[in-house]
């Protein structure tokens, strides 16, 4: 069973990763081997689990000690629990804590691109989608509606920033993803894959236009909030793509988008 220590000291160092550490302090870009993420629930702490990532350590209310908290100091019984009442551990953590338990882990080596397009048939490529809650949504629709792995450019947020985690779900450790340099778009011809920009273009053709169902490899390509995706990248797309929309809305939010455009073409021909 695993040590229970109870929270006295809010300055010990073994808190640091929950008290005193930024998400951009956690991806540790400088040395990525020692990258680090916090998920959040027992649900998606579970399903971190279930993907093999490894456990630091847990921080969890009294209570849980003895229902869902149990179970996972069963299974990680060589991995520290720090626990408190809940109103200690907000003060310690400084945010409101959902569900009452949080556990640090290590992140592993993302895949390669081009092992991702091998393996792929229904590919999501993100470009530049700021905000972690678009980037979580994403990711829970992609992975509920046939995606087989999500790209995302160096501008987007990490799919392992603490809200991205629990939006998603914990669907982030269930399908692959991996960032990518500029030549994304050839990377993706050269492995068979047609691209489909979603953006609003006079010439962009309707969602279920069943051309595009029937290719055997698709890229879907969101854009970032309000901007959307840059010329560039429409240009250098097999296909553009518009949701038809009814009572003269113009579009819906990229992780809305993202639902439909997967729904209606994740399924394979």
């Amino acid at each position: 069973m695993s040590l229970v220590i109870r929270v006295t000291d809010f300055a010990a160092p073994e808190l640091d990763v929950y008290a005193r550490t930024t998400e951009n302090q956690l991806v540790c870009r400088e040395d990525p081997e020692n990258g680090k993420f916090i998920a959040e629930t027992p649900m998606v702490i579970e399903r971190a689990l279930d993907a093999g990532y490894v456990p630091i350590s847990f921080l969890m209310e009294e209570k849980y000690l003895e229902n869902q908290g149990k179970a996972f100091m069963e299974r990680c019984p060589d991995v520290p629990v720090y626990t408190a009442e809940l109103s200690v551990l907000q003060n310690l953590i400084g945010y409101p804590l959902t569900r009452g338990m949080l556990c640090a882990m290590r992140r592993r080596p993302a895949p390669k691109p081009s092992a991702l397009c091998k393996t792929s048939r229904r590919i999501a490529v993100l470009e530049n989608v700021m905000n972690p809650t678009n980037v979580g949504a994403i990711f829970r629709s992609a992975a509920a509606l046939g995606m087989d792995a999500v790209l995302l450019t160096p501008g987007c947020s990490d799919p392992f920033y603490r809200r991205a985690i629990r939006v998603a779900m914990g669907t982030v450790f269930q399908i692959p993803w991996t960032y990518v340099d500029e030549g994304w778009p050839e990377l993706l011809k050269i492995n068979g894959f047609s691209t489909v920009a979603m953006a609003l273009c006079p010439d962009s053709r309707a969602l279920n236009d069943p051309e595009i169902a029937t290719q055997e490899r698709l890229a879907i390509v969101l854009g970032t909030e309000g901007d959307g995706l840059a010329v560039s990248t429409i240009a250098a797309c097999d296909y553009t793509v518009r949701i038809p929309m009814a009572h003269g809305v113009d579009s819906l939010n990229v992780a809305a988008a993202s639902a439909v455009a997967f729904y209606q073409l994740g399924q394979l021909p």
